[in-house]
């Protein structure tokens, strides 16, 4: 019986997981130096850094899908197939992304860095209190990261010339939440490692494929059928001039 999942695809998919791996664990060993560093820089306290700020405000989901969306509008416009499957895929692997991690991080109870309480991860619930929804204990992984990485990791694999401009703008995010005591290191590399797998899924099996625009493109195939159809059905002849004769 023949494999769905074609074999150098699934070599890619055991390779990914196991940099996946290694990138997550090795990750944590950055946490502590990390925090040091950025206290340190700041004097011991969390400064509002401006830059930083912009990257984390204009870096979210919905800046994201304002600009995915007039990017398809106009490659909708331009009649440019291939660009309106990218920009489909990346604005559904940003939401698939962010979904993911967002479900995860309220249960993982991780303090943030600038949190007031002892760090650690406490889980959903610490004593009598729900730490679920709590914005200083859902600091893993990065919300911000994972929906930047879903939606630069496509461009990435669909478009590798503008990808890499895209992942070096999701990095700058990610390190923008790191600066400002957002996340941990691990947090944000996490959220990209599960960010980029999402992406590549949905990029193979929904966009190259064709299917991502499929709903859309439909309605109007149909109806360019239906004129074609029409203009080459034969006319019956008109009686009308021989009835009044």
């Amino acid at each position: 019986m023949k494999s769905p999942i074609p074999k150098d695809s699934f070599l890619k998919v055991s390779f990914f997981l196991l940099i996946a791996i290694a990138a997550i664990a090795g990750s944590f060993l950055l946490d502590d130096p990390v925090f040091k560093f950025v206290q340190a820089s700041n004097h011991g306290h969390w400064k509002h850094k401006p830059v930083a700020g912009l990257l984390s405000h204009y870096g979210d989901w919905p800046e994201l899908m304002v600009l995915g969306g007039i990017g398809f509008l106009m490659a909708w416009r331009l009649r440019n197939v291939r660009w309106q499957r990218i920009l489909l895929s990346a604005m559904i692997a940003s939401t698939l992304a962010g979904m993911t991690v967002n479900l995860s991080r309220l249960t993982t109870g991780r303090t943030r860095p600038r949190a007031v309480a002892e760090q650690g991860w406490y889980g959903p619930k610490n004593g009598e209190k729900w730490l679920i929804g709590v914005a200083d204990f859902n600091s893993f992984p990065s919300g911000h990261t994972a929906t930047a990485f879903g939606f630069a990791g496509v461009f990435l694999f669909a478009a590798p010339g503008w990808g890499l401009l895209a992942i070096a703008l999701a990095s700058a995010i990610a390190i923008s939440r790191i600066l400002l005591g957002a996340h941990h290191p691990s947090d944000v590399i996490t959220a990209a490692t599960v960010a980029l797998g999402i992406a590549w899924l949905v990029w193979e099996f929904l966009g190259r494929r064709g299917r991502v625009d499929g709903a859309i493109r439909q309605p109007r195939i149909s109806i360019k059928q239906e004129r074609s159809s029409v203009s080459s059905t034969p006319q019956a002849p008109d009686d009308r001039g021989r009835q009044d004769r």
